[in-house]
């Protein structure tokens, strides 16, 4: 993965970046799913800590994001896409968000390296465990990643059945 950090800068969310965050997630999620402009900087201003980006070193541009927030909670629920305010910082377990990769930067391992720094910053905080949600055809994808398929999500975000996946944070 060197050459992948060679040309992109891993790194937290900056003032002023939310909005191509926002036009990343509305690239790559369908209108019903994905969440507002408003909603992207509430998250990037409540959990930068939380909002790892991808950005490219040649371009200055955004290619890709992942955020979630903390919280002690065990499960996925809508409530955390829609209120930045349920984040809390000491909390044990992530919800992720979003994954976004620009579609004309994916096949490039981007995903991946976004997942696997951001699971690396989880570990060293100590958290417990990182979940998400997904649709049935991208759970292999996050199988890849580490995650284990935990079943159908309480979610049902978009109106879309939705398997909850989880992976361990730290042991």
């Amino acid at each position: 993965m060197r050459e992948i950090n060679e040309r992109y800068e891993f790194r937290n969310i900056r003032p002023g970046e939310g909005e191509q965050a926002a036009a990343i997630e509305r690239a790559c999620f369908p209108p019903k799913e994905a969440c507002t402009e408003k909603m992207m900087l509430e998250r990037a201003a409540k959990a930068p800590e939380l909002f790892l980006v991808a950005m490219d070193r040649r371009t200055g541009e955004m290619a890709g994001f992942l955020t979630g927030i903390s919280t002690n909670e065990g499960s996925f629920r809508d409530a955390f896409f829609l209120n930045a305010d349920l984040h809390d910082p000491a909390g044990e377990n992530v919800m992720i968000l979003s994954l976004a990769v620009l579609p004309n930067r994916r096949r490039q391992g981007l995903a991946r390296e976004l997942m696997s720094q951001f699971l690396a910053g989880e570990r060293q905080r100590k958290r417990r465990r990182v979940l998400l949600t997904c649709v049935q055809d991208k759970v292999k994808m996050y199988e890849k990643m580490g995650f284990h398929d935990d079943g159908i999500a309480n979610s049902s975000w978009g109106g879309n059945q939705w398997r909850e996946m989880s992976c361990r944070a730290s042991e």
